[in-house]
């Protein structure tokens, strides 16, 4: 069994688009609560804050259809659906750890970069 994912595992996250992007906006966060193991959806929604259960459902469906994880349906009362990374999506980890070092220390200069930028368009 897995333990439960911490509610502010993104909090330190900066409030922008990710600058590299795989898949859709919320998939590297997921690919980063699935690290550990499966999680059914309601542990997804945890720390996922901001996205709605329908925009969750289509990123995991999303995901499936690209083979970064599958889906696992228990025929259980009440049933019970898991999601898992495959090993196409355990792929990811070192491409990701190397986008989340490189964000880190150059995020200041972007953001500084876009502040500059979007002042000369507004003068434009």
């Amino acid at each position: 069994m897995t333990r439960p994912l911490e509610p502010d595992m993104f909090a330190g996250c900066a409030p922008v688009r990710p600058l590299i992007q795989i898949g859709g906006k919320w998939t590297v966060k997921i690919i980063a609560c699935l690290a550990e193991g499966p999680r059914r959806f309601s542990e997804l929604q945890v720390p996922l804050r901001g996205i709605t259960p329908k925009t969750l459902a289509a990123s995991l469906r999303s995901m499936e259809r690209d083979g970064l994880v599958s889906r696992t349906a228990y025929a259980e009362n009440p049933p019970r659906v898991e999601y898992e990374l495959t090993s196409l999506g355990r792929t990811l980890f070192r491409p990701l750890a190397a986008a989340c070092e490189w964000t880190s220390a150059h995020l200041p200069d972007l953001i500084a970069a876009r502040k500059t930028h979007d002042a000369g368009a507004a003068l434009s």
